[in-house]
């Protein structure tokens, strides 16, 4: 059984410090893709504070489909180039959005939510898997801090991929 560690009083580095150990737990030795996007999502989701929405879009060679994801449902579809995370899958890099409405093209899949940070998630053969997107009701959740962190996350995740590809 896994128990999910709640935040102590610290850093947010080393919130996403302890969030990187929990997530190496939950994924080693485990091949299946989607057993692991579920566990990373569940682990995110309730370990981190004033979120409204955590999962993965995964690339199916066309366009971004939703994948395993904790909170409202969600957009199913979302063409490259478009939105939030067609933007991380196109240009292949991490997108911190402090205000979601002043983003150019935001697909607004929950009302609710005022801010994303959206980290690509790219193979070891340079091909792309998909992307990791979270949402806040708040506006500028997301710092630099979140971006160092959800990155580090998401090379966990990612090695975990590679290892059984």
């Amino acid at each position: 059984m896994f128990e999910i560690k709640t935040a102590s009083a610290g850093s947010k580095h080393e919130l996403y410090a302890d969030l990187v150990q929990q997530a190496e737990g939950i994924l080693a030795d485990e091949p299946d893709l989607i057993a692991n996007a579920a566990n990373f999502s569940a682990l995110l989701f309730h370990s981190l504070p004033d979120l409204n929405w955590a999962g993965f879009y995964l690339y199916d060679g066309t366009e971004l489909v939703v994948g395993p994801f904790q909170g409202k449902p969600a957009c199913i579809r979302i063409a490259l180039g478009r939105g939030v995370c067609g933007t991380a899958a196109q240009t292949r890099e991490t997108q911190v959005i402090r205000d979601v409405h002043s983003f150019d093209g935001h697909i607004a899949c929950d009302a609710a939510s005022q801010s994303e940070i959206v980290v690509p998630l790219v193979k070891a053969d340079g091909s792309l898997l998909g992307v990791w997107d979270v949402d806040s009701p708040s506006v500028a959740r997301f710092d630099e801090e979140d971006r160092a962190g959800m990155e580090a996350l998401c090379e966990v995740f990612m090695r975990a991929v590679n290892a059984h590809a």
